[in-house]
């Protein structure tokens, strides 16, 4: 599996908690995510998909997972950039921060399946 990681780069603790939820450590790819606000967040994120450096296979074939940047209108369009790269939606990690630490320190709260709550949505159509 690799991890695309589009955000801050992961600490030592937050790699072992993803290797506690999925039973392997992925191959983590630390992608750039500084980008040029004035470009259309299209562009933006059909070059980061490009930054991760697969194949059109691999985006097809690889189990994949991605830690979003943490800007809301191009981490929406990276998933559909990504989306229509690899056919679905790829599972996401939820970094959230750990209550009352002093300095903040984040952690791996779960991988979320965007692609099961896409299918339990269309369930309720």
């Amino acid at each position: 599996m690799i991890l695309l990681n589009y955000a801050h780069p992961l600490t030592a603790d937050q790699r072992a908690q993803v290797l506690a939820l999925l039973g392997e450590a992925p191959e983590v790819r630390e992608v750039p995510t500084h980008v040029d606000r004035s470009l259309p967040m299209a562009e933006i994120a059909a070059a980061m998909a490009d930054a991760a450096g697969l194949s059109p296979t691999e985006w097809q074939t690889t189990p994949l997972l991605i830690n979003p940047p943490g800007l809301a209108p191009l981490a929406l369009a990276l998933l559909a950039e990504l989306h229509g790269r690899s056919g679905y939606f790829l599972p996401a990690l939820n970094i959230r921060p750990v209550a009352g630490a002093i300095p903040p320190r984040y952690e791996v709260a779960e991988v979320v399946n965007l692609h099961a709550i896409r299918e339990a949505g269309r369930g309720r159509r």
